[in-house]
């Protein structure tokens, strides 16, 4: 993997933080917020209070306040966002097409090609660079340190909706949601091969033993994380096929490693085996027809187009949808236009 993608590649839930704590026998009750600041690594005592008033700390399965005083043997979970790093990050004035944003949370549809965060070697030209820059346009909020709070990621080469938290009460509410699954994502796909009918595709997601850079799905957990992706067949153009995917687990390259491993790798996709002829004729016609389409799209056909959540201020669900970018749709109608002069010379 170049290490240029190492960070917004990294899965989802790392991005926060599950803690779980069984409380020693010998334990005299104090306060839960006292006992947390003691247990938990760099935590802030404001860290701490946002993640209890949010009911992101439970005990014995349940929310508690911050005067509940903590019992022996008592089973404490706490989920939290992972605090900034030290690192400096420099503003720059990137233009940000932003779908939505409000004094908690911001949504950008981000074009494929522009990496999410910076990291080893690569310290310019990112999202967040353009974040801060437009953040400093803004007053200071409450929990904000100026920082853009990423609550989950996409690929590089991935179009689409990103959701970003402007405090840290924003990214502790929005970190639980994440963790447990209840974001509402789907992603549209172009893969290779004609899939029949929708499907669940589900495994073990970790490194290649083969090649670092590429995400293999195994059925032993001793060899990566679970994962699940539900997919639905949208449209289908006998070589390859349009889907909706629908993720419950966030892993590192998760819909390109499963379609490669039922056998229909994304179109375009060059790390997965995408960006050659999977599927078709061997008419030079044809051939050419997939190098243009190629050009037109040099990226995996893969869009994050709808994102909905349950907002940290008002409580109410909200939800919104990017439309495809110019060049996943020009792929779509080169595609739509083949299979209908394919058939008019069939007949």
């Amino acid at each position: 993997m170049s290490t240029e993608n190492a960070f917004q590649e990294a899965d989802e839930q790392d991005l926060y933080e599950h803690l779980r704590i069984i409380v020693d026998k010998g334990q005299s009750l104090l306060r839960i917020d006292k006992f947390l600041m003691h247990r938990i690594e760099n935590a802030s005592r404001n860290r701490i209070q946002n993640a209890i008033d949010l009911g992101n700390v439970l005990v014995n399965d349940k929310p508690v306040k911050p005067s509940y005083k903590v019992k022996p043997q008592d089973v404490i979970s706490v989920v939290l966002p992972h605090p900034p790093r030290d690192t400096e990050v420099y503003p720059e004035n990137i233009p940000l097409n932003i779908t939505y944003e409000d004094d908690d949370v911001l949504i950008v549809n981000k074009p494929a090609g522009l990496v999410v965060h910076p990291g080893y070697n690569n310290y310019t030209g990112t999202l967040v660079n353009g974040l801060v820059y437009h953040f400093q346009k803004l007053p200071t909020l409450p929990g904000n340190d100026g920082r853009p709070g990423l609550v989950h990621r996409i690929d590089k080469d991935t179009s689409g909706l990103l959701l970003i938290s402007k405090n840290e009460r924003a990214m502790t509410w929005l970190a639980r949601q994440f963790f447990e699954h209840t974001i509402a994502r789907k992603y549209l796909a172009l893969a290779w091969g004609d899939l029949e009918q929708d499907g669940i595709i589900s495994g073990y997601i970790g490194r290649s033993v083969a090649d670092r850079r590429v995400m293999s799905v195994y059925d032993d957990p001793e060899k990566g994380k679970w994962s699940v992706t539900h997919y639905k067949v949208l449209e289908r153009f006998g070589y390859v096929t349009l889907i909706e995917c629908q993720l419950e687990t966030g892993r590192t390259h998760q819909i390109r490693a499963h379609m490669k491993h039922i056998g229909h790798p994304l179109f375009s996709d060059a790390t997965y085996g995408g960006d050659r002829i999977v599927k078709g004729t061997t008419f030079s016609k044809y051939k050419q027809f997939i190098e243009n389409c190629f050009e037109l799209m040099p990226r995996q056909a893969l869009h994050a187009q709808s994102l909905g959540f349950v907002h940290p201020t008002t409580r109410k669900f909200i939800y919104f949808e990017a439309p495809l970018p110019a060049d996943f749709e020009a792929v779509l109608q080169k595609w739509r236009k083949y299979i209908v002069n394919t058939v008019e010379q069939n007949d």
